[in-house]
């Protein structure tokens, strides 16, 4: 439980309450999506999303502080991270996520699982915000659904739109737009292929040297770096990463950042405006991360601060290619010889060369790990394939697990069995873990 609990801000572990009584001055209409909207101007809309943002912020930074000092094996709210005792032990059962609290008689779930996973999003999206003032009312899975079926299409005013509301109901942050890599219009839709993945331990500094080469002689396509672990990194680690970054993106290899949002957390402390003797790499790292994430606002203000410090005309922005951002990975860092199979946009029962490509790789593999970070649908059909092709590397003996599935694939793979449990992490990524002895 976050320290600040006893707050307004409500801790998102919690299972909310239903609400009752008067609401707040602050926010006295309760209308949710699908009615007309509380705000009346757009400008008022904006400037209550940047109050609510800036409160939420603040109260995470908080209690980041608080708790990386105190509570080393509890995530900060919605970091999507987990620091287990030890990196390099494999996540038994008993430590993955809990799956959210679906009542027994909630339809709207499955129903809109189904109808999403079909190609019917525009029903699946109404059942949803239906379910927003009833289910929704006490449950956060619906919500979390409509997100990222927002996401998946690139919806960002809708997403934004809903996000206002649940801000307001449950009196906590909403989460971060994150559209899917190829969900924005005019954008390249992902194919399968497998990665190269690194995962950082909690401290970044000149030992990660052999690692980060090891990711730059690859000749991987696409690399995947983890940061969801890193609490602390020194001026070394940062010129070591600064440099492996700006290699990976002039080369022009496809860049997935996990934990992106941790590692800037823990870079922003280090820096001091003016303290001109300080080493300027955690400051070109942080531009770097910030270019990277395509935040250009952000870019353009540390950049003058950077410039003001150390009297230099700082780095340019560009807007990034073939960058994406993602959960950082819950558990033990992954087997696979730190290899994922990324899935592509869409499955669907035809993809014959997609299976065929995954039981090639489960071959390959003691421990098959299917990255779902770009995954934005699962046709009903195909998820039943998926689900024979798996189980059957299951009881060959093999460890299948499914990391960052969006919540209405999960839904729907939770709906058809697999897993026999598995659970889904709030508000970041769903883990389904297939384990050889159940098979």
């Amino acid at each position: 439980m976050g320290l600040f609990s006893f707050l307004t801000r409500k801790n998102d572990d919690a299972a909310p309450q239903p609400v009752t009584g008067s609401i707040p001055a602050a926010a006295p209409d309760t209308r949710l999506r699908g009615e007309p909207s509380r705000l009346g101007t757009e400008a008022e809309r904006a400037r209550q999303r940047d109050i609510a943002r800036a409160t939420a912020a603040k109260i995470d930074e908080i209690e980041l502080a608080f708790t990386s000092d105190m509570f080393s094996d509890e995530p900060s709210w919605g970091s999507g991270a987990r620091h287990p005792a030890s990196s390099s032990a494999a996540p038994m059962p008993d430590e993955l996520p809990d799956a959210p609290a679906v009542p027994a008689g909630a339809p709207a779930v499955d129903e809109s699982a189904i109808l999403y996973a079909n190609g019917q999003v525009a029903v699946a999206e109404q059942l949803l915000l239906d379910a927003l003032a009833t289910l929704g009312r006490h449950e956060r899975l619906p919500w979390w659904m409509l997100f990222d079926l927002y996401q998946a299409d690139g919806r960002e005013e809708l997403f934004e739109s809903v996000a206002i509301d649940y801000a307001s109901h449950f009196e906590t942050s909403p989460p971060a737009w994150k559209p899917l890599p190829g969900a924005l219009a005019g954008a390249e839709r992902p194919t399968a292929l497998v990665a190269l993945a690194e995962t950082f331990d909690a401290s970044l500094d000149a030992s990660v040297a052999p690692r980060l080469k090891r990711v730059l002689d690859a000749s991987a396509p696409t690399v995947r770096l983890d940061f969801g672990r890193v609490t602390r990194i020194d001026t070394d680690g940062a010129a070591c990463l600064l440099s492996a970054l700006q290699t990976l993106r002039a080369g022009g290899r496809e860049l997935v950042l996990a934990g992106a949002d941790t590692l800037l957390g823990t870079l922003r402390p280090m820096l001091a405006i003016g303290m001109r003797a300080t080493s300027q790499a955690p400051w070109l790292l942080l531009l770097e991360l910030l270019l990277l994430t395509n935040r250009e606002k952000e870019f353009e203000e540390t950049a003058m601060d950077y410039c003001v410090t150390y009297e230099v005309s700082p780095p340019s922005f560009e807007a990034p290619r073939r960058v994406s951002t993602a959960a950082p990975a819950f558990g033990a860092t992954p087997a696979a010889g730190g290899e994922r199979f990324m899935l592509p946009t869409l499955v669907t029962a035809s993809d014959n060369a997609l299976f065929t490509a995954i039981d090639t790789y489960a071959g390959e593999h003691d421990s098959v790990v299917l990255d779902c970070s770009r995954l934005a649908r699962i046709d009903y059909a195909g998820a039943g394939v998926l689900q024979t092709r798996l189980e059957a590397q299951a009881r060959a003996g093999k460890r299948v697990e499914l990391r960052e599935l969006n919540h209405p694939v999960a839904a729907l793979l939770r709906l058809l069995g697999m897993g026999h449990g598995a659970g889904v992490e709030a508000n970041a990524a769903g883990v389904i873990v297939l384990y050889p002895h159940r098979y």
